[in-house]
Order: structure tokens, then C-alpha cells, then sequence
């Protein structure tokens, strides 16, 4: 515009002949370039209406992109999505002892669903890494915190509106006891929760056997631990799970581990215990599945076992048939395996030191095998959850194939193994 002004100018100066219609047609060219400005100016002005309107669209006034999230909890939030990972399910949950073994695939289902997930953790800042990876941006929050000061356990509850505690240990240490672990950092919980207000799920996992009669201090401090939550918040979910089976389990592992070591298994007793254990992504699904029904979970109890009943033999010699070994088995009466465990216990809080974690003899789970662990009859299970959980031969136990020793392909398991009949 300034080159067509300047034009303008300089015709006026070199060409002053009075006529008509040459000033006609300068009055035109004069009227262009101002029309233009006028367009021009109009235009910087929308424009800058419209950037001011781009701007402040993505803030936290604007209601398409501002955050559905809950800054307490106060309830669901609104749900947005088609329910993947990218979606708002209206949970935040806060799962205590996420870092765990149950934790992992509970975590990994609330995420796949949309859920936030506040992660508190007491060790190492990798310790809740893995996790993050499980959601979408943002959504895995690890806090830190000490299970001894109520103040960070408000921290880490503040926001939520589902509390899961999965906090449990088979074993004490020095400064850990089965009584606090197991049951008084529970029934903290409970009480911070009702504090809280706007809790509005509480899930509390227990164990599958859980009373006040046995034998077992875990057991009983389990069932110590359900009685306190229901008594503070009586809509609490309690889940019961049996021995739980999967890649980082306690029991199939530590097995194929000391087969593969010393070329043979102890038995407790004589293998003879029944027990039911089940499959640890179905005890996931079957929390996940409580927090999204209609309520009628709450108040409730439910013991998760597996579809099939195994003595501790049997599955020893499924350990054995997964791994391609040949099962060698040596029974240990249950009066001579408390002998053998019984110094960790004497000798745990009188030296100055921390002592092994106990492996294949462990006191506590010695006095669990002198009785069955079974669902009752009565009770609620997987299938008031509408969930058919996994029988254990195949996918479940796979991950005992790393324990063969030419590689997963080596040997043949018995059912792979061709009767001479079959030829003709």
C-alpha cells in the first residue's frame, strides 16, 4: 500500500495538466487504497479478537478443555469417552500397596478403563515406575509416603474418591510386625477414609481363610483388620483371595526355583492340603468389576478361589510338567519343618542385623497347611461378579517356561507325549 501511495504522489507532482479525465482516474486509484485500508485494518482487528478467543479456549474457564477432575473427593466425576484408556471413568483411586504383586494388574486394569490412579509408595523413587507406563499421560500419580505418619496418608487420600488397600506381607521383619502391617495400617485407612468425607468406595483384600480361630498370626490379624473396617465403615468390599498365581507369584516361583537349585521339592506333611488358588488378572477384574456395579457390592465379603481344587502335590507336579523336569519330592513332616523355621522367629528382633526372607519354610505358612483353604459353601465368589476366572493349566503358568533348562522349547511335558498305540 505504501508503493501505490508513493505512485500516487509522484504523478500529482510530474503531471499537473488540468484533465478530467486523468484526475478521474487518480480519484479511483485514491479510493482503492483507502477501501483497502479500511479492509485491512478490520482484518487485524477480527484477527486479533480471534487469537485472544484461541488462547484463552484452552484454559481452564473454557468448558470443552477444562479438567473434569475433582480438586477433593467428592464423588465420581463426570465421565467423558468411550471407556479406553484416553477416557474419564469417573474414578480416582488412591491403591495402597500398588507396587505389589496384586497391585500391578489392578493398576493396569483401573488405567485401561480411564481411571486416575494415585500410587503411594514408601521405598525407592523406581519402585512405582513400571506403573507409569500402565495409563495415559498423567493419570499414574506416585506419591511418597510413610505408613507411620497420618499426615502423608491424608496427602495421598485427598483427592480420591475409591480407596483399595492391598497392604500385606507373609512375613514379619524387624520393624514391621504381622499385627501392624496387616491389620493396624488397615484399620488407619478405614478411619482417615471416614475423615475423609467424600470416600466413596472402600476395598480392603484380605485373604481366603481369614479368622479370629487360626492358626496362623497372619490369618488371624487379617480377619482382625476386616472386622475393624466394617465396624468404621460398614459399606467397606472385602475380597478374600486364595494363594494367587502369576509371572511374579510367591509360590510356583520360589518352587521352580529351589527344584532347579537342589533337584528336589519339600513337602509339607505329605502334600495332601487342599487348597484353591486362582489366577492373580482375575482378582484384579474381580475388584474392578466391584467398583463399577450398581453398589451391590458393599457391605460384602467375597472369597476368590480358582475353578479347581489342587492338593500341594498336585500342583507341585504341575510346577513340575510346566518346567520339563522330573519331579523329586522329599516329605518333611510339619513337626520337623516348624523346627527348621523356627530360629528366624526366635533370633528375628534379638540381633542387630535383618535376617533372610524366609523362602521354603516359613513358620507362618507352615501352620496354614495343616488345614484345608477352600471357598465355603455359601459364600460370594467370582460369579456374583459375573466373572468365570482362568483354570490354571496354560496361559496362567506359562511363564514357568524360563525355568527349563534347554530354553522354553526344550523337552516335552507328559501330555505332549505320543502313546506308541497311537501309531498304526
Amino acid at each position: 500500500m505504501e508503493k501505490v501511495k508513493m505512485s500516487l504522489l509522484k504523478m500529482n507532482r510530474t503531471d499537473s495538466r488540468p484533465d478530467l479525465k486523468f484526475r478521474a482516474w487518480n480519484c479511483l486509484m485514491y479510493g482503492i487504497f483507502k477501501l483497502s485500508q479500511i479492509y485491512l485494518t478490520k482484518g487485524r482487528k477480527e484477527w486479533k479478537k480471534k487469537k485472544k478467543t484461541m488462547v484463552t479456549g484452552y484454559g481452564l474457564d473454557y468448558p470443552r478443555y477444562g479438567s473434569t477432575l475433582a480438586s477433593r473427593g467428592s464423588g465420581y466425576v463426570l465421565r467423558k469417552g468411550t471407556g479406553g484408556r484416553s477416557s474419564v471413568s469417573g474414578i480416582i483411586a488412591t491403591v495402597f500397596g500398588a507396587t505389589g504383586f496384586l497391585g500391578r494388574y489392578l493398576v493396569q486394569q483401573l488405567a485401561k478403563m480411564g481411571s486416575q490412579v494415585l500410587v503411594p509408595f514408601r521405598g525407592s523413587e523406581d519402585s512405582p515406575r513400571h506403573l507409569k507406563l500402565m495409563g495415559d499421560l498423567g493419570q499414574i500419580v506416585p506419591m511418597k509416603y510413610n505408613p507411620r505418619d497420618e499426615n502423608s496418608i491424608k496427602a495421598a487420600m485427598a483427592k480420591a474418591n475409591v480407596v483399595i488397600n492391598l497392604i500385606g506381607r507373609e512375613y514379619e521383619t524387624r520393624n514391621y510386625s504381622f499385627e501392624e502391617v496387616n491389620h493396624h495400617m488397615a484399620e488407619q485407612l478405614a478411619l482417615i477414609a471416614k475423615e475423609h468425607g467424600g470416600i466413596m468406595r472402600f476395598v480392603q483384600v484380605s485373604c481366603l481363610g481369614a479368622s479370629s480361630t487360626s492358626p496362623s498370626r497372619l490369618l488371624r490379624a487379617k480377619a482382625a483388620a476386616e472386622e475393624a473396617i466394617l465396624r468404621e465403615l460398614p459399606e467397606s468390599t472385602i475380597m478374600r483371595p486364595s494363594t494367587m498365581i502369576g509371572t511374579e507369584d510367591r509360590i510356583l516361583n520360589r518352587w521352580a526355583h529351589f527344584a532347579k537349585n537342589y533337584s528336589f521339592l519339600p513337602l509339607i506333611g505329605d502334600g495332601s492340603t487342599r487348597i484353591q488358588p486362582v489366577y492373580v488378572v482375575d482378582v484384579a477384574a474381580a475388584i474392578v468389576a466391584a467398583l463399577k456395579d450398581d453398589g451391590s457390592s458393599m457391605g460384602k465379603i467375597y472369597e476368590l478361589g480358582g475353578p479347581e481344587v489342587f492338593t500341594i502335590r498336585e500342583l507341585a507336579e504341575l510346577m513340575y510338567d510346566t518346567i520339563r523336569e522330573y519331579p523329586h519330592y522329599v516329605k518333611v513332616p510339619f513337626s520337623i519343618a516348624e523346627i527348621l523355621a523356627s530360629p528366624r522367629e526366635i533370633f528375628l528382633k534379638k540381633v542387630p542385623f535383618p535376617l533372610p526372607t524366609p523362602n521354603i519354610f516359613n513358620l507362618d505358612e507352615i501352620h496354614v497347611l495343616r488345614q484345608d483353604t477352600l471357598v465355603s459353601e455359601n459364600a460370594l465368589t467370582f460369579s456374583d461378579l459375573d466373572i468365570a476366572p482362568h483354570k490354571l493349566r496354560g496361559y496362567p503358568v506359562e511363564y514357568l517356561a524360563a525355568y527349563r533348562k534347554g530354553g522354553p522349547q526344550f523337552g516335552s511335558t507328559i501330555s505332549e507325549k505320543v502313546s506308541p498305540d497311537a501309531y498304526p
